[in-house]
């Protein structure tokens, strides 16, 4: 209930009227007396719980990394008095975020805007948010929780990086996937005729069986998957910064694709994290999922080739490795499984990275070193930012 400056104003006040009533000092005791009542009067102006309404909102809940995002607070005197020296904290992941609220008449509301902080990924707490009322000297206040927490998702930053082309064949079986384009060679369905569909295609004998002119639907059902591993371990990475960038990275890879409607499968140090099969909000979730993701205590990224990764041949589109420039520990694996995708890239982030991609070797041994190591080919990108990333991965796409 008191303030840190109450509670020194009630400790003078008691020693003030000690000493000038026990030693006969009048002044003293006069002040120590005023200090009492002002700590008294205080608290019964603090006391009253205001009657307000509030309703604090997040705009928007969803943001990248370092992008502004706003707690937005209205409040209503719901009560017949002027409301003043109130004061609304909310807070925000560890820490407070105070806003001061001017006077509010009968029936009055007010909006209050603040900045919430978004320079970490991941999930953010926001509240409960708290209502302050304070006496005009700052001795005494009463604190009400209004409403319940919210949740502020802080997801990786991303840069618009181009499909790299997989080379992968139409399957002979059919279509795999309704998320395909028209236009391929594959017939998929049947579907009623929209105006400026390609006349060649209507399915006459449909047409006259339903009464409803019908149209083929031709799709390409040989959409390339991106199979994405990030490597998580603590020991891969330099700094919390370097982390961060190949987050940005990964994300940058599997939005680009999931924005093709092509499938997605991503994979963490330890297994699979995610699978999406390119249709709906893939991106978004491939954007929620890399949000939360942390660096672990695990010494080797061999685990992350196993079982799906780890055997058999054939043609699963792109393999995409992301990882750091200090620890390569089971890198080695990916010579393991390259046999099955139709192209392998490694990409390491780092403050310390070239921007260039290393094709002398590609880091891939299986040492502890953040060097070459095995003196493998596979295409290898070294980026320090998400610039450095958008122009290697250009290169790629034309290689």
């Amino acid at each position: 209930m008191l303030s840190g400056t109450g509670w020194g104003t009630l400790a003078a006040g008691a020693v003030l009227t000690g000493v000038g009533y026990g030693f006969g000092y009048g002044e003293l005791a006069v002040l120590g007396v005023t200090c009492l009542l002002s700590v008294a009067v205080a608290v019964l102006w603090a006391l009253p719980a205001p009657r307000l309404g509030a309703e604090r909102r997040i705009a928007p809940g969803r943001v990248s990394r370092g992008d502004p995002a706003e707690g937005v607070v209205t409040l209503v005197n719901t009560g017949a008095r002027t409301r003043r020296g109130l004061r609304a904290v909310d807070r925000c992941g560890d820490r407070d975020i105070p806003v001061d609220v001017p006077p509010l008449g009968p029936g009055a509301a007010h909006e209050l805007r603040y900045a919430l902080p978004t320079a970490r990924r991941g999930r953010v707490p926001v509240g409960p948010l708290r209502l302050e009322r304070t006496d005009p000297l700052g001795l005494a206040r009463r604190m009400r929780p209004y409403g319940a927490e919210d949740t502020l998702l802080v997801r990786p930053r991303i840069c618009p990086l181009p499909v790299l082309p997989s080379g992968q064949a139409h399957h002979v079986e059919g279509p795999a996937s309704d998320a395909a384009d028209d236009g391929s060679l594959t017939f998929h369905a049947l579907r009623e005729y929209v105006l400026g569909d390609d006349l060649r295609r209507v399915h006459w004998r449909s047409t006259a069986r339903t009464g409803t002119l019908m149209v083929r639907q031709m799709v390409d059902v040989s959409l390339p998957h991106t199979t994405l591993v990030l490597d998580g371990r603590r020991r891969a990475y330099t700094s919390e910064d370097d982390f961060e960038l190949a987050v940005d990275c990964a994300a940058s890879v599997a939005y680009a694709a999931a924005r093709s409607h092509f499938p997605v499968h991503l994979v963490g140090e330890a297994g699979a994290l995610l699978h999406t099969d390119g249709s709906g909000d893939d991106g978004e979730a491939l954007l929620d999922a890399l949000a939360v993701v942390r660096r672990s205590d695990l010494t080797s990224l061999a685990a992350a080739f196993e079982g799906r990764l780890g055997g058999g041949r054939g043609n699963d589109g792109t393999l995409v490795v992301v990882t750091g420039t200090g620890d390569t520990r089971g890198l080695g694996a990916v010579d393991g499984v390259r046999g099955r995708f139709d192209r392998v890239t490694v990409v390491r982030a780092g403050a310390d990275a070239q921007s260039t991609r290393d094709r002398s070797g590609s880091g891939t041994g299986s040492g502890s070193g953040s060097g070459s190591g095995s003196g493998s080919d596979v295409p290898q990108l070294r980026v320090a930012s998400l610039d450095e990333l958008l122009a290697g991965w250009r290169r790629e796409a034309v290689r």
